[in-house]
């Protein structure tokens, strides 16, 4: 927290705080210092699920520390396979968390349901690399923004106004020559 204290006296001049420098710094900053929540939430069920393997793991050393020699053998050789096939599982279900997660977040705000536009993503087509880094993501996300743009909230400046629209003799400012016409159309009119 020592980091937005310095944040502050750096903003502060003549006792004033420029609140606008201090929120752009700190936007700056915060990176250095936080872990986004999507890479927290991802790396917490990850190190839930390895907590759970080792619990896994130890029950079958005790129940292994019981058995003879040859069902020994056995039982290592299952066990083995077992291991080989719940670390597949648990990689591919690491590798759905985080594309999952990549999705949600690719999304956020961005369309009407996120759930809708998360669902027609294409998952097989994506490929998540070494950085955690979604490639294929945002072009399918563009795909949809124009094959099914109804899905999604119009961006800023670009909205699309249906109907009826006015156009023209927009006379912002010139608010007498509305009470002139009104009053021309009464014979009402002063003259001075």
């Amino acid at each position: 927290m020592d980091w937005i204290l310095e944040l502050v006296k750096k903003n502060m001049k003549d006792g004033e705080l420029d609140q606008e420098a201090l929120v752009k710094d700190i936007n700056k900053e915060f990176p250095k210092y936080a872990v986004p929540k999507a890479q927290y939430n991802s790396i917490a069920e990850a190190k839930r699920k390895l907590e759970e393997d080792v619990k896994i793991r130890d029950e079958q050393l005790e129940k292994l520390k019981e058995v003879d020699v040859d069902k020994l053998k056995e039982q290592i050789e299952a066990l083995q396979e077992e291991n080989r096939i719940a670390k597949e599982n648990y990689e591919k279900e690491l590798k759905e968390i985080q594309l999952n997660s990549a999705i949600k977040l690719a999304i956020a705000g961005k369309a009407h349901d996120e759930d809708i536009v998360a669902s027609l993503i294409k998952r097989d087509e994506l490929v998540l690399s070494e950085d955690g880094k979604v490639i294929g993501l945002d072009e399918q996300i563009e795909a949809l923004k124009e094959t099914k743009s109804f899905l999604f909230k119009q961006e800023e400046g670009k909205e699309e106004q249906l109907g009826f629209q006015k156009i023209g003799n927009d006379q912002k400012g010139n608010s007498n020559a509305t009470e002139d016409a009104i009053a021309a159309a009464f014979g009402n009119l002063k003259k001075d």
